[in-house]
């Protein structure tokens, strides 16, 4: 026999629960400060990979996590992020997260200064001026320039989220937002197949990490943003953008709002999923 299904009362009140949410009679949802309630992030303790960069994605994401309450950890491959940690009022650390041994001590470091970790933006990967990517045609791609951009852009997201994910599961709440691009996984150009390949594997461990820890209370997504105008544009790429359909590349503080969303105690029902943040440009053929 089929057991009879939960009263709507019963329900809400489990929700409730989950999200914070409040159960009948105690105010309607659309009072602001309710709403602000729903997403802050007060009390959480949040990771953000590559935020060296006063203009770059992990920055902005960073300065946006603070906003919403939350204490926050850098980290770069450059004493830099110290400036950067200063900017905000967070705690900034070098390493080099394609290293599995440093990932490792990051991990204990991160802890012993803050705290368990409770949200992890994995945005270490994306490239910079002094770090460019490899752009070859793969007739002229090199073992070893494959698997450098792998490793940057792939193997980070792994080891971080590796290092971060258990404890996540142990505590029934967890936020990771894996940063892909839309090469990869929506289109590709020519001669950058190690990158795309790079970031369609982003996607993919996005998805599988989701299923491993969905009755965990722990969420796996990713942003994968198109042009966005950072200190590594080039001006080829701010070119593409300005011939986008919305005119302008993107900026950071825009792809940083996508990102805290994933984040927010009210976006609990949303995971395995990739967010596309590229002015629509994906729409064109």
């Amino acid at each position: 026999m089929n057991e009879p299904r939960p009263s709507l009362e019963s329900f809400e009140d489990g929700l409730a629960e989950v999200i914070d949410l409040p159960s009948a009679g105690q105010g309607p949802l659309t009072e602001l400060g309710r709403l602000q309630q729903l997403d802050s992030l007060a009390g959480k303790v949040a990771l953000v990979t590559g935020a060296g960069a006063t203009d770059g994605i992990g920055f902005a994401i960073a300065t946006r996590l603070r906003l919403a309450g939350a204490t926050v950890a850098i980290v770069s491959t450059t004493k830099r992020i110290h400036e950067r940690a200063g900017e905000i009022d967070a705690v900034g650390f070098v390493a080099d997260l394609t290293d599995e041994a440093e990932v490792g001590g990051l991990a204990d470091a991160v802890v012993d200064a803050v705290g368990e970790v409770d949200i992890l933006i994995n945005n270490a990967g994306l490239t910079s001026k002094s770090d460019p990517a490899v752009v070859k045609p793969v007739a002229q791609l090199s073992y070893e320039d494959w698997r450098a951009e792998l490793s940057r852009n792939l193997d980070t997201a792994f080891l971080v989220s590796r290092a971060f994910v258990q404890p996540m599961a142990e505590r029934g709440w967890g936020r990771i937002v894996n940063v892909a691009a839309t090469a990869g996984v929506v289109n590709a150009v020519p001669a950058e197949a190690a990158y795309a390949a790079a970031k369609a594997g982003v996607t993919g461990l996005t998805k599988a990490l989701a299923t491993e820890v969905v009755a965990d209370g722990v969420t796996v997504n990713a942003i994968a943003p198109g042009l966005v105008r950072t200190g590594s544009s080039t001006v080829p790429e701010l070119q593409q953008g300005l011939d986008g359909p919305m005119g302008r590349p993107g900026t950071p503080e825009e792809v940083a709002a996508a990102a805290v969303f994933f984040c927010a105690p009210s976006a609990s029902y949303v995971t395995g999923q990739t967010l596309v943040v590229d002015g629509g440009r994906s729409l064109r053929v």
